[in-house]
């Protein structure tokens, strides 16, 4: 759990990073899992969902960038997210009884793995509580600034919501616009394997291509405080596979 000073951090930052949260063989069955998984889903994917799911980066061959839902899906992943350290960690920065309400498997592979631009998830998600919500974000490899870790906006959780714009031929890929983003400077973010990088939902971050010859597999639970609805979400969430969190 946090310290007083570590909530605090958090609340001047807007993220905050905790090592050692996940043991090596909970990492290693998340990692086998994507495994399965993902050769599962990529034998069965339509060319339409080939945009959104592959990795453009990668070339000469069909690599996925990211899974969704894991913690809906997989009963690996719905594990993890119901550990409870994590769970405590998540209610005091957010408050008690909470949910997952979207969750996401992101793969970056070596060589080849894209970036994503500077975001907020409360513009994906529009709950009507802006501080009602945090992202878990779980480092499955060891991420890094060669292989594409996070860095964040320190202290934009404070300011507005910005709209996000997409380009023509990647509507799933809201960003900030540039000239706004770069008015931020940001800060890397290495996480050790089985660490966690916590971060409010207004903090703008994004990562970088991954030059390395290592993947950077992560996981992002979403979660947000029970009573949290999202109101103006900008892509389409499925209630149905909101998973209500009790620590195990």
């Amino acid at each position: 759990m946090f310290t007083q000073a570590k909530i605090q951090e958090f609340k001047e930052r807007g993220h905050l990073t905790l090592p050692g949260l996940f043991s090596s063989s909970e990492i290693d069955a998340a990692i086998q899992d994507i495994h399965s998984w993902g050769n599962l889903i990529l034998e069965n994917l339509s060319e339409r969902d080939k945009a959104w799911y592959l990795d453009r980066g990668v070339k000469n061959a069909e690599v996925l960038r990211k899974l969704d839902m894991p913690v809906f899906q997989r009963d690996v992943f719905r594990n993890l997210a119901h550990k409870k350290n994590l769970v405590s960690c998540v209610e005091q920065l957010i408050g008690k009884g909470v949910s997952v309400y979207f969750s996401q498997i992101f793969l970056k592979p070596p060589e080849g793995g894209g970036p994503k631009p500077v975001h907020q998830d409360n513009f994906y998600f529009g709950p009507d509580d802006p501080n009602g919500m945090v992202t878990v974000w779980i480092a499955l490899d060891e991420a890094t600034t060669e292989n594409g870790c996070l860095y964040f906006g320190e202290g934009t959780q404070d300011g507005d919501v910005i709209k996000h714009i997409a380009p023509p031929d990647e509507p799933y890929n809201l960003q900030i616009p540039p000239e706004t983003a770069i008015k931020a400077p940001m800060t890397p973010a290495p996480v050790p394997r089985g660490g966690v990088s916590f971060h409010h939902g207004s903090t703008f971050h994004q990562s970088s291509s991954n030059t390395s010859t290592k993947w950077r597999r992560a996981a992002a639970f979403h979660y947000a405080r029970n009573d949290v609805r999202l109101v103006t979400p900008a892509l389409p969430y499925d209630e149905s596979q909101y998973v209500v969190v009790t620590s195990i």
